[in-house]
């Protein structure tokens, strides 16, 4: 690493006037630091005080902080807790870190709340992909082998210890940051006008939506969603930013705004949506990325768009180096914006046929996505949809309609309730008519499982799109190489 490191800075300083040279020179220097800070973070890990206590067969008392929103489930109720003391063997030791706490579906627990916590910590578990994978259908929680060593999983999030079914005792309330918390009682209050004027599955899909509370979705519709190929509906991305962005920019524009200052409003409640669907790292990673994105086009550079999208993700690494090979979502979410970037106007051309240019520009990010991330997915999850672009076709389309009279719903049910049921009718109908083409849509034909995928087509199939990608772009003007 030393020698690689010495060479990068020789290349550098010593051939400046060769610019190619100088390049490799760069990209030398950066994988050593980026090999450095890889090695830096699994130190960490390794050397993590909370982690020697899992597996001991002994109950330890924890107290620390709710860190975020609870994941309510059907039955139980996943809670963060960031520890502040940890007393075993009746040694009390102040000892940081996380650890995920699975207890009982009731009493609920808030975000700021201190507890204190009595129970077993253990490693999470790594599955068996072949038991993940015996029902033969993408219709187990977020498709086939999503599951799949849960380690992994946690540990890019810093949680290296699990407790479940713990004894809690409340010890304080409100331990939180204030804005925060406040942000959340407003979702609450959100979540509360969809789920008393809508019945699943149309209201745990538009909470999905708007609210990023994909957990309340059923398994049974995760299925037909993986099936239809239109899942990603569900998660808050790049493209639900978009849409917002979208909205949020016409109403301001209508009110009276300068287009300079709708811009800047935009940010700031972009930024508040992010923060109200509980700060999800997918819902960060779409903010940052597809901020930059709109920045570009708001500048009318697509190059500054791509490149800014490059160094927020070197910046995202650098943050937390675990995320390029663990986080799946996060090549998704670099990849899909890549593939807007470099396939937008071809789509857009070739779905000039639509009338509507909202709806047109919708369907044509979400081809350009769904392409540049189609690889990951099917090796990551083992299957293809066969209908996607055909199912996409039929809803997408009415993704900035859900949305924005998802909003006006939510809105006005916090504001008078008889005023949200009457909101709640157009809304319902364009959630019924979706769940009815995902419905009619989810048979066992409409995918196809693919086994052990060698990471060497990964590799083809991203060069026969990066080569695809910039013969487009090449024929439009726009030359890939200026990234």
């Amino acid at each position: 690493m030393g020698a690689g490191l010495i060479l990068g800075i020789l290349l550098i300083s010593t051939l400046w006037s060769h610019k190619k040279i100088v390049v490799i020179g760069f990209c030398l220097l950066f994988l050593v630091l980026g090999i450095w800070r890889h090695q830096a973070t699994e130190l960490k890990i390794i050397n993590d005080e909370l982690r020697k206590y899992n597996d001991l067969d002994q109950k330890i008392t924890l107290i620390g902080i709710v860190l975020d929103e609870s994941d309510i489930r059907e039955r139980s109720i996943k809670l963060t807790i960031s520890s502040e003391q940890l007393t075993a063997n009746n040694e009390q030791l102040k000892i940081k870190g996380r650890i995920l706490i699975t207890t009982n579906r009731y009493p609920e627990y808030q975000y700021g709340d201190k507890l204190k916590i009595t129970g077993e910590l253990k490693t999470p578990q790594v599955f068996d992909p072949k038991s993940l994978k015996a029902t033969g259908s993408p219709a187990t929680e977020g498709g086939i082998g999503e599951d799949f060593n849960y380690r992994d999983y946690l540990k890019k999030d810093g949680i290296y210890s699990v407790m479940n079914w713990p004894e809690i005792e409340i010890a304080e309330k409100n331990q939180g940051n204030f804005v925060y918390a406040k942000i959340l009682s407003f979702k609450n209050k959100l979540r509360e006008s969809i789920y008393q004027n809508l019945s699943p599955p149309q209201s745990s899909i538009l909470g999905a939506m708007i609210l990023g509370d994909k957990r309340q979705i059923s398994q049974e519709w995760k299925g037909k969603l993986n099936i239809t190929g239109v899942r990603h509906i569900t998660a808050i991305s790049g493209l639900h930013v978009t849409v917002l962005t979208t909205i949020l920019m016409s109403f301001l524009l209508a009110l009276g705004f300068w287009r300079q200052q709708a811009f800047y409003f935009t940010i700031i409640l972009i930024t508040l949506f992010i923060v109200m669907t509980g700060l999800q790292p997918s819902a960060i990673r779409a903010g940052i990325m597809g901020g930059l994105f709109l920045l570009g086009q708001y500048l009318g550079r697509l190059s500054v768009s791509s490149r800014a999208i490059v160094f927020a993700a070197a910046l995202m690494l650098v943050q937390n180096p675990l995320l390029l090979k663990l986080d799946v979502g996060f090549q998704l979410s670099f990849l899909a914006m890549l593939g807007i970037i470099y396939l937008l106007p071809a789509f857009r051309g070739w779905l000039k046929f639509i009338p509507w240019e909202n709806p047109k520009s919708i369907l044509a990010m979400t081809f350009s996505a769904y392409l540049f991330s189609l690889p990951i997915l099917i090796y990551n999850f083992g299957y293809i949809s066969l209908i996607s672009p055909f199912t996409n076709l039929l809803i997408v389309p009415l993704l900035y309609w859900i949305m924005l009279f998802g909003f006006i719903f939510a809105l006005s049910g916090i504001i008078w309730q008889p005023l949200g049921w009457i909101f709640s009718l157009p809304v319902w109908l364009l959630l019924t008519y979706l769940v009815k083409v995902i419905g009619f849509f989810s048979q066992p034909w409409a995918f196809k499982i693919l086994e052990n995928v060698s990471w060497i087509w990964l590799v083809i199939s991203y060069l026969i799109l990066g080569y695809f990608a910039y013969q487009l772009n090449k024929r439009k003007g726009l030359v890939i190489s200026q990234i």
